[in-house]
């Protein structure tokens, strides 16, 4: 007995984006590494590079996980 069911059809109102084929598709229609989602509307799903985008340079910004010096590996007294 299997202890995970491969799930094949999306549940109705689920929505996703696929990278590989650049389009919204209602329901896994893709493989999961192919896609963003699940997003709860279509126009959501249409948004999904633009969010990524956002979110990215919201990280790349981030001061409490930017390192300054990336040269000095020592630790704080220098050893």
């Amino acid at each position: 007995m299997a202890l995970f069911k491969k799930r094949t059809v999306g549940k109705p109102g689920e929505w996703y984006y696929c990278l590989e084929h650049k389009k919204v598709e209602e329901g896994p229609e893709c493989p999961a590494q192919n896609r963003f989602g699940p997003y709860t509307s279509r126009e959501a799903a249409q948004h999904a590079m633009d969010t990524a985008r956002d979110r990215n340079l919201e990280w790349d910004t981030d001061p409490k996980w930017h390192d300054e010096d990336k040269g000095d590996r020592s630790g704080p007294s220098g050893d």
